[in-house]
This record gives C-alpha cells, sequence and structure tokens, in this order.
C-alpha cells in the first residue's frame, strides 16, 4: 500500500511514514513499571498522540498490560458541569476501549455511581481486569474550572489504590504542565500549582526529531519509491525546521505531492526552500494556531523584547516555560524563536494588518524589464515611511517594536512580487538583520533602535552590520536607526538619509526615523 507524509492527525502505519514512537519516549516504560503517574507534554502535532496510541497498542500486545488511550477534550464544554462532562467523557472512553481493545480486556458494562463517575469507572475496571491498566488521558488541558478539579481529584483519589483497585499508571497528555492548565472562565487564570495532581512523578515533554530522525522518515519515502532526498536536501529540512514534525513532514509532503510528483527526480535544497516558501505564505492551521498564540500578554511579554534583540524584562518564570511548552521557543542555546520557519512566520503574522492597512503599492523598485532596483526601493520607502509610518505604528499589536513592523510590511509588499525576506534576530543582540532576495539582487540591512538614556547606536550599528554583510557576501546595506526618544519632531521631519563607509570599508546607506 502506497504512503505518505502525514500533516493531519495522528499517524496510521498501514499508510504514513512515522518513526517508532517508544524511541521517543525511552523513559515511559520504566515508569510505568514503577506504578508511576506522569504528565507529557508537548506543542501541538509534535506526535504525542500518534506515540501514545502506539505505545498503548505495544503495551497490551505484550500481555503484560492492558492499555488504551483516551482523550478528555469532549467534556471541554461543560467546564462548571462536571456531571454532564463526566457523562460524555465516559461515552467516549467507552468507544475507545470497545474499539482498541479484545473483548476480554474491555472495561464491564454494570451500572456506576452517579458520583464520581470516572473514578469509579477506573476502579471498577481496574478491580476486574486480569491484567494491571495503563491509561493515557489525552487533551486534558482542554478541561477547565470545576470539570478540570473533579476529574484530577478523582485520580488522585484512587492513587493509593492502584493496582489491584486503580490504573498502575496514568499519563495525562496535553499542551501544557498541570500547573497551566485553565482554572477561571475565559482561560485568563492557570493553576500556579500542580497540587490536584501532586501523584504526578514528573512531567516531560516529547522532545523535535534529530537530523537521524529526519534521515530515517525521508528514506522511508526513498525506500518505496526510488526518490531520493539529496543530504544537503536533508540538512537544510533539518535546519529550517529544527525537527519539528509537523514542518518536517509538511516540507515533504509538499515536494512529493505538489512541486514534483516524479519520483525520478531527486529532491534538493532548491526543492525544499520552495516548499518552506509556501509553508509560510500560505500558513497552514499548524501555524496560524501557533501564530494566535501571539496576541496573549505572557506570550507578549518574551516574543517581543527576542524580536527586537532586547534583554527579557523581568517576567515570569512560567511565562518563558509556557512559550517553551508551546514550541514558540526553545531554550538550547539561550531564549530564541524555534526555528527558522517560525522566525518567518511570526513577524509576518504580527505585520498582517499592518501590512493590509498599507493599499496598494506602485512597484517603481522594478524596472520595465522586471529587474529590482535598490536605489528606487530606497526612495519608495523614505515616500512611504514619511507619509504612513506614524499612523501604521497604532496598527500593530507589538508596540515596542512597532517601527519594525511597519518596515516589516512594507517589504513583504515588496517580496510578494517575487522576492523573498529572511530575519535574524537573538535576544539580547540589539538588533533584528534582514535579507531581501529579489532576482539576482541581495540586500542586506539590519535594524537597530536608540532608546531615552542611550548613545547613538549607529557606531555599534555599523560593526554588527559589517559582521552580516560579511556572511551575506556583500559590500553594500541599509543600517535603519528607529529613533524612540520621547519629545522628537514628527516622523515626516526627522526622517533622513546618509552614506558612510563601515569600518571593514563597505558602503552603507543609514536611515534615520
Amino acid at each position: 500500500m502506497q504512503k505518505w507524509f502525514n500533516t493531519a492527525g495522528p499517524c496510521q502505519a498501514d499508510i504514513h511514514y512515522m518513526l517508532p514512537a517508544t524511541e521517543r519516549l525511552p523513559e515511559i516504560k520504566k515508569l510505568i513499571d514503577q506504578r508511576n503517574y506522569f504528565v507529557i507534554h508537548a506543542p501541538r502535532q509534535t506526535g504525542k498522540t500518534t506515540a501514545m496510541l502506539t505505545l498503548a497498542q505495544e503495551l497490551t500486545a505484550s500481555g503484560e498490560y492492558t492499555s488504551v488511550m483516551v482523550s478528555a477534550e469532549v467534556g471541554s464544554t461543560f467546564p462548571d458541569e462536571p456531571e454532564k462532562a463526566e457523562q460524555v467523557i465516559l461515552a467516549a472512553w467507552r468507544d475507545a476501549t470497545d474499539f482498541w481493545l479484545p473483548d476480554e480486556l474491555k472495561p464491564p458494562t454494570q451500572e456506576l455511581n452517579q458520583l464520581q463517575r470516572i473514578g469509579n469507572f477506573l476502579k471498577v475496571w481496574s478491580e476486574a481486569s486480569s491484567r494491571p491498566l495503563v491509561i493515557f488521558i489525552d487533551e486534558i488541558d482542554s478541561l477547565q474550572n470545576q470539570t478540570l478539579m473533579t476529574v484530577l481529584r478523582q485520580l488522585r483519589d484512587g492513587f493509593p489504590r492502584r493496582p489491584q483497585g486503580f490504573p498502575q499508571s496514568v499519563a495525562l497528555v496535553g499542551m501544557r504542565d498541570v500547573r497551566d492548565y485553565k482554572y477561571a472562565s475565559g482561560g485568563s487564570d492557570r493553576l500556579n500549582t500542580s497540587s490536584p495532581f501532586n501523584i504526578k512523578v514528573r512531567s516531560f515533554t516529547l522532545s523535535n526529531f534529530t537530523l537521524e530522525d529526519v534521515r530515517k522518515l525521508y528514506q522511508q519515502h526513498t525506500d518505496a519509491t526510488g526518490q531520493v532526498f539529496t543530504p544537503e536536501a536533508v540538512d537544510l529540512a533539518f535546519h529550517l525546521t529544527q525537527g519539528q514534525p509537523w514542518l518536517v513532514n509538511a516540507i515533504a509532503k509538499e515536494i512529493v505531492e505538489y512541486i514534483t510528483k516524479d519520483p525520478s527526480i531527486p529532491i534538493t535544497a532548491d526543492l525544499v526552500n520552495q516548499a518552506k516558501e509556501i509553508l509560510i505564505k500560505r500558513q497552514d492551521t499548524h501555524l496560524d494556531s501557533l501564530a494566535e498564540r501571539l496576541r496573549e500578554d505572557r506570550v507578549r511579554a518574551v516574543i517581543q523584547p527576542i524580536l527586537a534583540g532586547q534583554e527579557l524584562p523581568d517576567v515570569p518564570q512560567d511565562d518563558i516555560r509556557y512559550v517553551l511548552d508551546l514550541g514558540l521557543c526553545t531554550n538550547e542555546n539561550g531564549l530564541a524563536i524555534a526555528n527558522p520557519i517560525y522566525q518567518e512566520v511570526l513577524p509576518r503574522v504580527l505585520a498582517y494588518v499592518t501590512t493590509a492597512s498599507i493599499g496598494y503599492l506602485q512597484p517603481v523598485w522594478l524596472s520595465e524589464q522586471g529587474e529590482f532596483l535598490p536605489d528606487r526601493l530606497l526612495e519608495a520607502f523614505l515616500l512611504f515611511w514619511r507619509q504612513h509610518g506614524e499612523p501604521l505604528f497604532r496598527s500593530t499589536p507589538y508596540p515596542e517594536i512597532a517601527p519594525h513592523i511597519v518596515l516589516m510590511a512594507f517589504l513583504h509588499r515588496v517580496v510578494n512580487g517575487g522576492g523573498t525576506l529572511e530575519r535574524e534576530y537573538a535576544i539580547g543582540s540589539g538588533r533584528m538583520d534582514i535579507c531581501l532576495k529579489y532576482g539576482k539582487v541581495t540586500l542586506g540591512m539590519e535594524l537597530k533602535v536608540w532608546a531615552d538614556k542611550r548613545p547613538d547606536p549607529i557606531k555599534e550599528g555599523l560593526k554588527q552590520l559589517d559582521k552580516y554583510l560579511s556572511g551575506l557576501s556583500l559590500n553594500t546595506g541599509w543600517l535603519v536607526i528607529f529613533d524612540r526618544r520621547k519629545g522628537l519632531p514628527p516622523l515626516s521631519d526627522r526622517t533622513t538619509t546618509e552614506n558612510v563607509i563601515s569600518p571593514a570599508g563597505r558602503e552603507i546607506i543609514v536611515i534615520r526615523g
């Protein structure tokens, strides 16, 4: 049977390329053998459900345990009506056990007590079962308020009776750790404690694919079809995604199903770049839902300084842990956006409203033959900036980096005609670097902010821009300095340009606004 790269829902082994689940969660078997309850949290579409389904089937097939993955999601519509929530949750659990388990391992069908239905269900099943139970409860963090507390407390109450009178192991599976489960209506408040489930032995997350994992996954396609991924293509796919499972699959799926369906054509780094651009522009559900998080205050508090290259303010540790849990950031070598694709998507999303507000721009930066002309782009930008910059600042969701967003919105309009934008930024670096590619032309620019009580950043900016342009093998570039000091004249009056020579002898256009 033909197999495919999967980007929607759990993988199914008969039709999808997939990696062994237990290799990504090597510690779980020991936790289960030790009769532990634990939490597995990871961002959406990282393979949690696939891994838990597979692991449950393996545990049952071993003959040692009866294991099943169930979901709490159907109860999320009753945040303050625990009895109704438990009824629909248990109906869904019975459907799951009917499908996944053989008759001799299914739970008894006897009537349950009206109170604590979930705890009673697990008690009755454990007492009747010929094997210890291992239950994976998916989407547990979709529950809120009294329903959430009721479920967690029933699990805690039954814990001492395991394994004869309650499941040997229970895993709560979701996007967040227990302390981040929603409690108040509207979901703005969190538990900020693990006390309703303080029986957990530990919380851990599902890691991204390694480079070797990506190579193995793509090799499955090569083995099945003969279509080769060049080593450079695999390396680039890993670099762009940093092993994020949905992105790894999405890039390959875009190439083999849409860009080049002919299996005799090798998959090169150029094709990977094409797929990347398509994903960024299209913003599929995964990228769209991730970007929605940017409007949350606790996410803005972390992401805004990263995009600006500023130091983190005094934010709660939980807020940093939250953006890590969501998969927006990584903290392996200092806090940073999780991968190059997210680095492109997040600014695009933030600039979306601003871009839509700009209106039509005459592409004067193109010659009649369609060649890109940087000098004309500069003229067009200065005119745009003087006329529209200040009013557009109010359209941005991140006020501290409003000038960055407005500039990026302008550049998005420029590259929509056939170019690309790439950005680099790092927390504490004090800058954002932008590389605009259009046809044969590559334009490198650096964005700096002049804040109150700070010196003019031109000297530092030129030095940093030299380093960036060196990496691009360019001898010219732009240094854009956003003056954010108080008491300045209007933007239209203070926007200027000057030509300077950098410390390394490059010709730099300095734009101040």
